[in-house]
């Protein structure tokens, strides 16, 4: 029943059903165009038959002044009418060749045609075929046999016609069925030669589907190494490579769930146990009850409740149920306030913190609340990586590209990032440096979730580092830019509602 039901098998009964098909279709054709063609040869040919009989027939009528013993003559006197036919077609003398005295009255026959003669009125007195003697023909008839004319008299009509009824023993019934026998073997062979060389193409079409039934089982069976091979750039290359990356993407997805399940437990795992250690000592009056223990508590708390605020707004904009309240704002309001609110932090650390803004700040569509969260984790960041005496520079430059209405970068003149590692720094719990830990005060998904909340809006993000070259030609800096665009996608990636203010 599989195999019944396989691809391959199919499309050989659909080829099967087209050949056969064409095949009697074909036979049918060509079998009824060579009658026709062959009626069509035997009536010209009968026609200058007639033409050369007719002097005959009307000496013979002007002799008796009658057609009385006509029969009797046509066949006594076929010779006569055998010479009179002679080098019509440049055989010669000859027609009565290998037929006997007693064949001579079914040479038409044997010819595959007929004879009919009429008389002046229309009347047949002979007819080779026997069937029409004594029976009038009508004038349309008559119009297509040779007139025989005696003294201006029209005495009689002669027509050799085809034989409608030649039967298979006559040379013109051998020739058809010769004609169809051919043609019916031809078709036959045909057939067979297409079938086979159906059968290899259907094979050499339905490998690539069986490779990739072969490894569709095998990942639906949790096997997501397994890849198929191609070997065409057609139809079904295409197919194979997007199983492929198909393939690619639920094993870097299965990697990353694994990760990230270790990561939230790794991460989880450091206040819970700090919580749990701090509680126990209380408990065992190794550690004071007082308010400076309750204060550590109470950090470990907050810190345990962001990570799991920001693991929540990951997994939201992820799964497309992230909610935007959409404001119209000017930019450059929204970007001075956040830095007014970081620049203390910034002047502690000796870093200098610059704004560079266009002289007419693009007004925006945004969540005020989640670009300033945005803001927050970029500088946050970068303020982290820039040693004192350092700078960093936020920088909004108005995009000539109707694709995005800004461009804001966020550019430090920190160590800067390894190349190799500079495409992961926007994966969840992703460090540059993996030496620090929570107690530095980052989870490793601040720039996580700067892209899920760019993206949100229709925008993109990307870094770049390092971008600056000092006096010993170092490289060293990070800029980490994103855009924003006019108008927020309806609906928007990672967004199924959106609030508009």
């Amino acid at each position: 029943m599989v195999m019944r039901n396989s691809l391959i098998f199919k499309l050989m009964g659909a080829f099967l059903l087209v050949v056969a098909t064409g095949g009697v279709v074909i036979s049918w054709f060509t079998s009824r165009a060579m009658q026709n063609a062959f009626t069509l040869y035997t009536t010209h040919n009968g026609q200058v038959w007639a033409q050369r009989l007719v002097p005959v027939l009307a000496d013979y009528y002007s002799t008796n002044s009658s057609w009385q013993g006509i029969d009797a003559f046509i066949q006594s006197g076929i010779a006569s009418l055998e010479a009179a036919g002679t080098n019509m077609n440049g055989s010669g003398p000859g027609l009565r060749r290998g037929i006997g005295a007693g064949q001579q009255g079914s040479m038409w026959g044997l010819l595959g045609q007929r004879m009919i003669l009429a008389d002046g009125l229309g009347t047949v007195i002979n007819d080779t075929a026997g069937e029409l003697v004594g029976q009038s023909l009508s004038s349309t008839v008559l119009k297509n046999g040779a007139p025989i004319v005696v003294d201006n008299n029209l005495v009689g009509t002669i027509l050799v016609t085809p034989n409608d009824f030649a039967g298979s023993n006559t040379p013109a019934g051998q020739f058809l069925a010769s004609v169809d026998r051919s043609i019916i073997l031809s078709v036959v062979v045909a057939g067979a030669i297409a079938f086979l060389l159906g059968s290899i193409l259907f094979y050499q079409i339905t490998a690539p589907l069986r490779r990739l039934k072969k490894a569709a089982h095998a990942i639906a069976n949790g096997d997501l190494s397994q890849r198929v091979v191609i070997y065409s750039r057609d139809e079904l290359g295409e197919l194979s490579q997007s199983f492929n990356q198909m393939a690619e993407s639920l094993d870097r997805a299965a990697i990353q769930r694994q990760h990230l399940m270790a990561d939230v437990a790794h991460e989880l795992r450091t206040p819970i146990t700090v919580i749990q250690a701090n509680l126990e000592g209380m408990l065992d009056g190794v550690l004071p009850l007082n308010a400076e223990q309750v204060a550590a508590l109470h950090n470990e708390t907050f810190l345990l409740n962001r990570l799991v605020s920001d693991l929540r707004l990951i997994s939201l904009a992820e799964a497309g149920e992230l909610k935007l309240e959409i404001q119209k704002i000017e930019i450059g309001n929204l970007i001075q306030q956040v830095v007014e609110r970081i620049k203390v932090q910034a002047l502690q650390k000796g870093v200098n913190l610059e704004i560079e803004l266009p002289e007419k700040p693009p007004m925006v569509r945004i969540d005020s609340d989640r670009m300033t969260q945005v803001l927050n984790n970029l500088i946050g960041n970068a303020l982290r990586y820039t040693p004192p005496d350092g700078k960093i520079i936020v920088r909004a430059v108005k995009e000539d590209n109707p694709a995005g209405a800004i461009r804001i970068s966020v550019i430090d003149t920190g160590s800067g990032i390894d190349p190799a590692v500079l495409p992961f720094v926007f994966d969840r719990f992703y460090r540059a440096d993996q030496s620090r830990t929570r107690t530095s005060g980052e989870s490793g998904l601040g720039l996580a979730i700067v892209k899920q909340l760019v993206e949100a809006h229709g925008g993109k993000v990307e870094a770049l580092s390092p971008i600056f070259l000092n006096a010993e030609r170092q490289a060293y800096g990070t800029q980490i830019s994103f855009t924003l665009p006019d108008t927020i996608p309806q609906p928007p990636r990672a967004i199924r509602k959106i609030t508009d203010v």
